[in-house]
């Protein structure tokens, strides 16, 4: 397999997986996911049939994922909430940045960034709810001093 493809679970609404491979790139044609399963066929799949696609390291089911964070997350971005139709609530980050926002779904990382779960695509029609919980930046610099204030009168000088 080439490097520009990459590992994928999906995970489809009626549960079922599907393991293979996809072009990170163009992996959505026409409302439809096309994969390459390990057998080695080309599979294409409804959007509107998925719950989320799983980018992973290596094959496996993604329900060991955890799904919320545990304190606030460090890394900047958006952190949000997705709730699904089937009601199930997982939390993520996405990038601050309106251009990477696709209108077929969405690609969060999880929080737990060092499991076997890269980075998730949602699509739109598996979600009933996306909340925004907090817009994390990178940290601000500190102040610098300006010029004393010449307006304001010394006090308490000696």
């Amino acid at each position: 397999m080439p490097s520009t493809h990459k590992k994928v679970v999906v995970r489809k609404l009626n549960r079922d997986t599907v393991s293979g491979y996809v072009s990170p790139n163009n992996f959505i044609t026409g409302g439809k996911v096309e994969i390459l399963n390990t057998s080695g066929n080309v599979v294409a799949i409804d959007l509107k049939d998925i719950k989320g696609i799983y980018f992973v390291r290596e094959f496996g089911e993604p329900d060991s994922l955890r799904k919320t964070f545990t304190t606030r997350p460090r890394t900047e971005g958006l952190w949000v909430r997705l709730r699904f139709r089937d009601n199930e609530v997982m939390e993520g980050m996405m990038p601050n940045d309106l251009t990477l926002v696709g209108p077929d779904g969405f690609l969060i990382n999880p929080p737990d960034t060092r499991s076997n779960t890269q980075r998730i695509f949602v699509p739109r029609s598996a979600l009933s709810q996306l909340t925004v919980l907090a817009v994390i930046g990178a940290a601000a610099g500190r102040r610098r001093a300006g010029a004393a204030d010449v307006r304001q009168v010394p006090m308490f000088t000696e």
